[in-house]
Order: C-alpha cells, then sequence, then structure tokens
C-alpha cells in the first residue's frame, strides 16, 4: 500500500496542478478561439488543451513514472501502480457557451482503486480535497452530506438520455414522482462536490467516463456518502454507470434502477 508520504506528495502536486489549469480556465472564459468536434457533440477547445498540458507537465515533472489518463490526451505508461485521472475541463459545453459551470479534476489511483481527488471550481474558488480514509474538506472546511431523505432529496440526472432512451427515461419517470426535485448541470464535478457538502442528495450517471468522476466520487464517499456501481458494487476506475448519494438514498435508488423493465 502507498506510504502516507507517497500520498501527501501526490496530493499536494495534483493541489498545485488543479490550480494552475483553474487559473487558465478562469482568465481566458469568454475567450474560446478554437474549437473542435472529438466525436457526436463532444467538443473540445484550445483552453482544455492548455489546462490538460500545464496539468500533465507537473505530474511528469515529479512523477515521471506513473500513469496518467485523460480526456485530452493520449495514454501513457501503465505500467505503475498509480494512476492519475484528469479532467482538464469538465463542463466544457458550458464553458463554450458561457455558462459558469465547469471545474477541474484531477484525481489519482492506486492499483484501480481512487485514493486522491482534487476538485477545483475557478471562478467561486472552491478547492474540494479528498483522500482515502482522511476525509473531505473545501478550502480547509471540512464537509458532509445532508442527512435528507429521498421524499426531499435533489436529484441530478444523467442528460445523456439519447444514447439510451428506453430504460433512462424509465428510470427517470419513476425517480420524478420519489424525490423533491431533479437538475441537470452538465458538469459532474459541480454536482458530486455539491452532494458531498450536502446541497443535492444523489446523482445517478450511465455515461460519465472515468475523468468525470474519478475525483468525485472519492469526495462523496470521504464526505460520508456512498458511491456504487448500479448493481450496488464497489466502484474503480473502471466502473461505467454509477451513483453517488448521501447514503441514506442509495438502496431505494438502486432498487429502482434494477427493477424489471415495464
Amino acid at each position: 500500500m502507498p506510504t502516507d508520504k507517497d500520498l501527501d506528495k501526490r496530493r499536494e502536486v495534483a493541489i498545485k496542478a488543479s490550480l494552475e489549469a483553474g487559473k487558465i480556465l478562469k482568465n481566458n472564459f469568454g475567450k474560446i478561439s478554437h474549437i473542435k468536434m472529438k466525436s457526436d457533440r463532444n467538443l473540445v477547445t484550445d483552453i482544455d488543451l492548455k489546462a490538460d498540458k500545464v496539468i500533465t507537465e507537473k505530474i511528469r515533472k515529479y512523477f515521471s513514472s506513473d500513469n496518467i489518463l485523460s480526456e485530452e490526451s493520449s495514454l501513457s505508461n501503465f505500467e505503475s501502480d498509480y494512476t492519475w485521472i484528469i479532467d482538464p475541463l469538465d463542463g466544457t459545453h458550458n464553458y463554450i457557451h458561457n455558462i459558469d459551470i465547469f471545474g477541474v479534476s484531477v484525481a489519482v489511483a492506486y492499483k484501480d482503486e481512487g485514493i486522491i481527488g482534487i476538485i477545483y471550481m475557478p471562478l467561486t474558488n472552491e478547492l474540494y480535497v479528498a483522500q482515502k480514509d482522511k476525509g473531505a474538506f473545501c478550502n480547509n472546511k471540512r464537509i458532509q452530506v445532508s442527512d435528507r431523505d429521498i421524499k426531499n432529496a435533489t436529484m441530478v440526472y444523467d442528460s445523456s438520455i439519447r444514447l439510451d432512451k428506453e430504460s433512462m427515461l424509465k428510470n427517470l419517470s419513476v425517480l420524478t414522482d420519489k424525490v423533491f426535485n431533479i437538475r441537470m448541470l452538465g458538469c459532474t464535478v459541480r454536482s458530486l462536490s455539491y452532494i458531498a457538502e450536502g446541497k443535492a442528495e444523489m446523482e445517478i450517471e450511465y455515461n460519465d467516463e472515468v475523468w468525470d468522476y474519478a475525483a468525485g466520487l472519492l469526495l462523496v464517499e470521504e464526505a460520508g456518502g456512498l458511491s456504487t456501481d448500479f448493481k450496488g458494487n464497489k466502484w474503480n476506475i473502471k466502473t461505467k454507470g454509477y451513483i453517488a448519494s448521501n447514503k441514506i438514498v442509495h438502496q431505494e435508488v438502486l432498487d429502482i434502477i434494477n427493477s424489471p423493465k415495464s
């Protein structure tokens, strides 16, 4: 297992890299000069790439043998037990449309298990830090999930409904009658940080990639919540489809997701 010294060093580099990338995002908000289509409705800007470069260069400077998995650059190495998982700009579509809901996500996994999660929201200057078994913090203040039950819950739901209309709309229809209200924010790091600090109670995502969720799911867990796949199994960096919650609502949501199709 990693030593405290190993973890502390990586946490500090992850924080520094996130803050530097966030500064780029903040300074260039509303100033995008180039947008490229990566795939259907999946865009990348010149600012994503600048932020990605800052983060990856920082990691390479201090941990040259660690693996790096980034949304915006190629896979690297994959022989180390440590893997850095990066989304330099989560909420790209919001950013492109001048919607101020976006952030930086930097996580570290050890043998596929998340051990460090850093989220930085540059416009509000909120720095979220989670480390395995060490708690979750926002700007050095400890945070925790809410104690609301499902009928009082705010739920964040996956907006990629077009990819699986039948099952996603079926589940949404049932959940609509169970929860207090529903949000689609277009930014996973924002919604998961809201769950971790008790502003929302759950998020259901079918199609997120690991760079979207790696930091945020650890943050939720370290704030006293629960993050699992759709079968209730512990998540890891290979998970596809997850529920993150304040723990109180988790089992009922799992039951709904896994109920027989009508």
